[in-house]
This record gives structure tokens, sequence and C-alpha cells, in this order.
């Protein structure tokens, strides 16, 4: 079941659902804008040109309130929302509409985990053959809430919980 509105007021009032800063405008019909935050992150290069699943990424990370997207360029960056989702609450994560229009992709892997906690790193990339100028407090998604038939057995409490700014790929950390 989607979250409406009223339904994620209330949860943020009990403080069952945790969104900080939040500003009522943010909340819409059946989801809660997300806000770009300041921080951006890149791939470094890499001595060999290549990167790899098994070793540790290096990323140069800079804060700023404005960010020029090259043509075909990609970067992470984060939400300005810090999230706190209980054990039976899951979020989907979706670009707006009126960026994807201009060529901007918008992702994080598309899905929150319940439990999960911290901001949302967003992978941005610029489809556009002209740069594109992000600036920090613009909403640029949004989360479409959804409830779960019972709590999660194993609620996440991985490798990105509490989470803040912009963050590279922990891939290097699986078990496999």
């Amino acid at each position: 079941m989607i979250l409406s509105d009223k339904t994620i007021i209330r949860m943020l009032k009990e403080g069952t659902l945790g969104i900080e800063p939040v500003d009522e405008a943010q909340i819409q019909p059946a989801s809660v804008d997300v806000r770009l935050g300041n921080t951006f992150s890149i791939v470094e290069d890499s001595p060999t040109g290549k990167i790899g699943m098994d070793e540790e990424i290096k990323y140069k990370t800079i804060e700023t309130d404005t960010y020029v997207l090259l043509p075909g360029q990609f970067v992470l960056a984060t939400t300005q929302e810090y999230f706190r989702l209980p054990d039976d609450l899951t979020a989907f994560v979706e670009g707006r509409s009126s960026l994807g229009r201009m060529g901007l992709f918008i992702q994080n892997a598309g899905w929150v985990d319940p439990g999960f906690e911290g901001e949302i790193t967003l992978e941005l990339f610029n489809a556009n053959r002209c740069a594109i100028e992000l600036k920090a407090g613009r909403r640029v998604g949004q989360l479409v809430f959804a409830k779960l038939d019972d709590k999660a057995l194993n609620p996440y409490r991985g490798k990105y919980q509490g989470q803040r700014g912009a963050t590279g790929s922990r891939v290097y950390m699986d078990k496999e």
C-alpha cells in the first residue's frame, strides 16, 4: 500500500517516520519531495583506467551550492534530507519528470530498504548535449513510501546505514 499525504504527516508527527529537515510543502498527495544537497562525488582516475568490485574505489568529493554536470558525466550527489524508515516501511526514489525532460537521469538504485537511516545518495547522469547546472536546495525527486504487510525479519542495518553526503560504492565490502 502506497502511503497518502495524510498518513505521511501523521507518521512524521508521531515520530515513526523521520525526515529532517522537511517542510510541509514537500509533502505531495502520495510522496515527499527530496531536495539536492551540496555534496558531490566523482570517481577519481585510476592508473589502470578501470575500477573493480573487489577493491575500494577512490572518489573526489566537493561541497558546493552549484555543480555543473557536463554532457555524458556521472556524479554522485545527496539529498538534503536525512531519513529514518521504520522496519515496516520501504520507499522508492523517483526523479522529477521536469528534470528528466532536460536529460538529467536521477537514480539511487531506486529502492530504500525498511530500517534504513541516512541521507540518500543519488546517482546523476547527464544524457543531454548541454551541461546542466545543479543547485543545492532544488527539488530533484520524490520518495514514494509503501507499507509492508509486517515488519521486516531482517531490516536494513548494512554498510550504508547512517550515511551522510554523496557516499561512494562499498561493493568491495560484500561477502560473496
